[in-house]
């Protein structure tokens, strides 16, 4: 049987196909194994999804490699699922109690090595913030690495094994530039490709993303079905490649000073950002009013004067566990949580190390020797009260560079990390320009946040349609 002709229901009869690409399907809220998805072509070029269950997998997954040829006897064709699609197919092929796979060796029938899903722009945004249909992108791209835009790859290769997130500025035909994110393996494999080219590669394809609405800016996101190629690994990326070498002048048309910018959220549009469920760490601008300062949290703590990690009390003096030293000298560091607000939510914002001192233009350690000084060190084991250098800011309108923490996803804390105070674009841009959003969330109460290192503190700082086309080299 051919694709075109499954249906739903079981089916007693024989599929060849090659298997372009398998992937894990896990539930993002459950955490659970949902099962084994798999993309598979057959002769005629139809591509169709299938699915293993999870007490299936232990049978199949020896057997299974990305490229190679495949018969199925049995099967059951269920209805293709309408979340993340990755075939126009109607029909998922699954493996039943009765299946048995087996590779094809030596067939006689050329099969393609895969089928591309290129969709316009307008696609990707009818398809927006829907979980529907996955498609290809295609096009020329800049890397953005924290806020540089990078011409060669940077990662070491212990960056690489421990890269989460990637972000990629992809223009493509005749479209605007559209956003990339990469995460985890995604993430991992593009950074491994990237190095691996002689020459700063300038084309990229990514199988299945899922697009994404994100502070009104359209967003593509890689999910684990996603795939990436480059420059000469398949044919689509050869003939964009040729395309972009007759068209030099389009190679420049991503804009450094407008991709490099953060995306600007309000409160609101944060705090829908980590409720999503695929929602990853990420930073934003976000213009806020300053309305207090937390009283019952202290704002700051005494770190290691050379790696600025959280000292820890000894029997007699103070001890650094990152540097495995004695007696070492405390230095405050800021810590303080302030209560903000916007014309959409509130919320509480934890400054930490730079972002107080580029709020108060004091540092922390000068105003806790300066409390000592004025009080003649008495209570020395007293916490420090708030100063008047915090207090003085309530009130005070500010553009706060965010970060959404994994702490945050997990739901551990409501508080959002401050990392930077950015400067105030002019009144005439500021007032005007804000919206009011009915996100109808709670209000964000104060909570704690327990730093034990630096290491922990450094964390929480940071297409025209081009038709189908043969992938020349698949893999999982």
């Amino acid at each position: 049987m051919f694709f075109r002709d499954v249906s739903p229901g079981p089916h007693e009869t024989q599929l060849r196909f090659r298997l372009i690409h398998f992937w894990e399907a896990w539930n993002p809220v459950k955490k659970t194994l949902i099962g084994l998805e798999m993309l598979l072509i057959d002769e005629q070029g139809t591509v169709i999804q299938g699915f293993i269950s999870p007490g299936r997998i232990e049978k199949y997954l020896p057997k299974m490699k990305p490229e190679s040829v495949y018969r199925l006897n049995n099967f059951y064709g269920s209805s293709n699922k309408s979340v993340y699609r990755v075939s126009d197919h109607a029909v998922t092929v699954s493996l039943s109690w009765n299946s048995e796979l087996s590779v094809l060796e030596d067939s006689p029938t050329p099969f393609d090595e895969d089928r591309f899903r290129f969709h316009s722009f307008e696609d990707f945004q009818a398809n927006c913030d829907r979980k529907g249909d996955l498609y290809d992108v295609v096009g020329h791209m800049k890397l953005v690495n924290g806020q540089s835009i990078i011409e060669t790859p940077v990662p070491d290769e212990v960056e690489i094994a421990r890269a989460r997130h990637v972000l990629v500025h992809v223009q493509s035909h005749d479209g605007p530039v559209m956003k990339l994110y990469l995460w985890d393996q995604a993430a991992r494999d593009f950074c491994k490709k990237f190095k691996s080219y002689e020459n700063t590669p300038t084309v990229l394809l990514v199988t299945t993303v899922n697009t994404k609405s994100l502070g009104g800016t359209l967003a593509l996101t890689s999910v684990s079905s996603s795939h990436v190629f480059m420059d000469y690994d398949v044919q689509p990326t050869i003939n964009y490649f040729d395309w972009l070498s007759s068209n030099p002048q389009c190679a420049e048309r991503v804009d450094a000073e407008v991709v490099t910018k953060r995306e600007t959220l309000t409160i609101g549009e944060i705090f829908s950002y980590i409720k999503q469920g695929a929602s990853k760490e990420a930073f934003f601008e976000c213009t806020a009013t300053i309305d207090d300062v937390v009283h019952d949290s202290t704002w700051y703590y005494i770190s290691c004067s050379g790696c600025h990690t959280k000292a820890t009390k000894g029997p007699t003096s103070l001890m650094c566990s990152k540097c495995g030293k004695v007696n070492i000298d405390g230095v405050a560091q800021y810590r303080a949580q302030i209560s903000v607000y916007d014309n959409s939510e509130q919320a509480v914002f934890v400054l930490l190390g730079d972002a107080g001192y580029e709020l108060t233009e004091k540092h922390a350690s000068e105003l806790v020797s300066s409390y000592f000084e004025t009080n003649g060190n008495q209570g020395v084991t007293q916490e420090v009260p708030v100063p008047e250098a915090l207090i003085s800011t309530i009130g005070q309108k500010h553009n706060f560079c965010v970060k959404v923490t994994k702490h945050n996803l997990e739901e551990k804390s409501q508080s959002l990390t401050v990392t930077k105070i950015l400067p105030m674009e002019t009144p005439a841009a500021t007032e005007s320009s804000e919206e009011t959003f009915e996100t109808g969330g709670n209000v964000c109460e104060a909570s704690k946040v327990n730093v034990d290192s630096a290491e922990e503190m450094k964390r929480t700082c940071g297409i025209d349609e081009m038709g189908n086309a043969k992938r020349l080299k698949g893999g999982n």
